[in-house]
């Protein structure tokens, strides 16, 4: 499939979903699908709550904290003591102690960073009774989260923004199993490996070798793992194996899951706040600028690796190293800005091995804080803080108190807001300046220079931004990497989730003020070109220094052979 015609049947596809999806789950979360009920109010019953009892901001945003450590303490407990349970044919040992930390932490969190090769460490029961597991549950926390913030747009004078145990199954049930089953089928039917039979010999009678082939319940983990943005593969290769990704066509359906419910999520939020402007406003956002990161590393990835035209090697097909000659040049850097921007991680290729401006485009993309389009649900919630942030400034600039979709913005809600767009990048910086002050941290890259420090900052970048796609030459089975890993994955997931709830329901409480002549338009051009300057601006200014010790300069220094 060409590269143009992939383009165009990906907006096509993604425009549907925007708007029927986007529409299912403005209904899901409304309570007006009721199709499992008879799944849904069990499950209340056994947590003792109902639709009926909805939430403060501060007990929503504790039982998802109280939810999610009991997820990090279960799926840290099954890695550790996988060697004595069943579904465990290579007889794998248990996960060590720091690895385990940073593997629960990783897929409770969203980022499915992965320290490990997962054919030669994980039992099936790990990888499906924890980790799969989890990739169902961290979007739907997401997800769940965007909804309340969104209700605090779209409520008046209310105390309560929902109900978290309701919202989280309704989002299970509803709308990431019956996807995932049905793109499971699809990619189980193209060729992608489900199975519990363990490994597969193979005896080559001419050379008189034996190779051993991990198998395993690969399929279903995948559609999983693109439409929860979650990443985490069954094997080390992740997409880049025909086992997980076999056809052309799966790797289009990989870009498109991952991105489907992160856009759809903007159709969701215009309707429940009554505009689907406002809605389209945000979406335009994503477009521009995820349309521009696909434009420059395609580019750079379609061009020549300035490393090896220094050596006196000239191609006439873009930098092929570390990519699948089925997917090519220019589809590899679709995948991987899609992958990076929407906290998904996957890759269909070494992103390695990309060139150090289209590893740029990659590193940067995670680096605008992934709002275009996000996670699901993290990239709707932090591009609404961004938003409200753009709306202070518009405000600012026309003399009077800044307002969006009706609710004033006052000192509180910029302080939150202000606080959820810079924890990102003082983590990044501050455990970046650790980890290249320390002995211990400088020993992880496997290359020097500026490259070597890239890859430590593309790492701590991903993790923090819950993404988990990585720069393969870092070693991060570390006893440091693994424990500070941990900890960049978790503040970079709450210390900016808790904020956006917090926002929500300190908007729920709030009257709307009536529009006037004198209101700062958020459903307009200028409002679409203010948020995209001060994405741009905040990620520019905090960024900037690091990037340019780190791929510009090694675009520089191979740029002085030729």
């Amino acid at each position: 499939m060409g590269f143009f015609l992939t383009i165009v049947l990906l907006v096509v596809t993604l425009g549907i979903a925007w708007r029927y999806l986007g529409s299912y789950m403005e209904a899901v979360f409304a309570g007006r699908v009721h199709w499992l009920g008879w799944v849904e109010r069990p499950i209340y019953r056994m947590l003792g709550t109902s639709p009926e009892q909805e939430q403060t901001w501060k007990r929503y945003a504790g039982a998802l904290i109280i939810f999610t450590f009991v997820s990090l303490v279960f799926t840290y407990v099954i890695l550790r003591i996988q060697g004595s349970l069943p579904m465990n044919p290579e007889h794998l040992t248990d996960v060590g102690p720091a690895l385990g930390f940073n593997t629960a932490t990783s897929f409770i969190t969203n980022t499915n960073w992965q320290n490990y090769g997962g054919e030669t460490t994980m039992s099936y029961f790990s990888q499906i009774g924890s980790l799969t597991v989890q990739q169902f549950v961290s979007p739907a926390v997401g997800i769940a989260a965007a909804i309340a913030m969104a209700r605090g747009f779209s409520r008046r004078k209310s105390p309560t923004i929902g109900n978290f145990w309701v919202d989280m199954t309704r989002c299970m049930f509803y709308i990431l199993l019956p996807i995932a089953f049905i793109f499971g089928i699809i990619f189980v039917g193209e060729g992608a490996v489900e199975t519990l039979a363990g490994t597969a010999t193979i005896h080559d009678v001419l050379n008189g070798a034996t190779q051993v082939i991990a198998r395993g319940p690969i399929g279903f983990m995948e559609a999983i793992k693109q439409l929860g943005t979650n990443g985490g593969g069954f094997l080390n290769q992740n997409s880049a194996t025909p086992f997980e990704n076999p056809t052309g066509l799966t790797n289009f359906l990989s870009i498109f899951l991952l991105l489907s419910i992160p856009v759809a999520l903007t159709y969701t939020f215009g309707k429940m706040v009554g505009s689907i402007k406002h809605g389209a406003a945000l979406l335009a956002v994503m477009i521009i600028i995820f349309g521009s990161w696909v434009a420059f590393t395609a580019n750079a990835e379609h061009g020549q690796n300035p490393a090896v035209q220094a050596a006196g090697i000239h191609s006439t097909v873009g930098n092929t190293e570390g990519k699948e000659v089925r997917f090519g040049d220019t589809s590899t850097a679709l995948f991987g800005v899609a992958s990076t921007q929407t906290s998904t991680g996957s890759a269909d290729a070494s992103y390695d091995s990309f060139t150090p401006i289209g590893g740029m485009g990659l590193l940067t993309g995670m680096m605008l804080g992934e709002v275009t389009p996000g996670g699901t649900g993290t990239g709707l919630y932090t591009l609404l803080i961004y938003a409200i942030i753009a709306v202070f400034i518009g405000g600012l600039m026309i003399g009077r108190t800044p307002e969006y979709l009706g609710k004033k913005i006052q000192a509180k809600e910029v302080k939150l807001a202000g606080l959820g767009s810079l924890v990102m990048p003082m983590i990044v910086l501050i455990l970046t300046a650790i980890a290249v002050s320390l002995v211990v941290g400088r020993a992880g890259p496997e290359n020097l220079g500026p490259h070597g420090f890239t890859e430590i900052l593309y790492a701590l970048t991903s993790q923090a931004n819950n993404n988990g796609s990585a720069f393969g030459g870092l070693t991060g089975n570390t006893p440091f990497y693994n424990i500070i890993g941990g900890i960049d994955m978790l503040i970079g997931r709450f210390a900016i989730m808790i904020p956006a709830i917090a926002l929500g329901g300190i908007l729920a409480e709030k009257d709307v003020v009536p529009e006037s002549l004198g209101t700062f338009r958020t459903d307009n051009g200028m409002f679409i070109g203010l948020t995209i300057g001060v994405i741009l601006i905040i990620g520019g200014l905090t960024f900037f220094p690091a990037v340019a010790l780190g791929p510009i300069v090694e675009q520089l220094t191979h740029l002085r052979f030729f």
